[in-house]
């Protein structure tokens, strides 16, 4: 669970997760022209890949090679351990 919060812990991977989670399955070359374009980042292509092992260090992010291509998927099930381990309550009032 430290590996996931010290991943979202940068914003630039947190965006990275916010543009999977809106279409998944992105290789490195489109993920870094929608950082760029949509959120105006300019970072290299080993900067993101970076982010990106991170990422999947985490379990937040899951690949799959096709080819010479690598596509990206947001895993939202590490996040999911986190909201069980506290789970809500009703405040009561002392």
């Amino acid at each position: 669970m430290v590996d996931v919060f010290r991943a979202l812990d940068d914003e630039t991977r947190r965006t990275i997760l916010d543009e999977l989670s809106m279409r998944d399955g992105q290789t490195l070359f489109e993920i870094c022209s929608t950082l760029t374009m949509r959120h105006g980042l300019s970072h290299s292509r080993q900067a993101i890949s970076q982010h990106l092992g991170v990422l999947e260090s985490a379990g937040l992010v899951e690949t799959e090679r096709r080819g010479r291509s690598k596509f990206h998927y947001f895993n939202p099930e590490p996040l999911a351990a986190i909201t069980n381990r506290w789970p809500t309550r009703k405040r009561t009032e002392p």
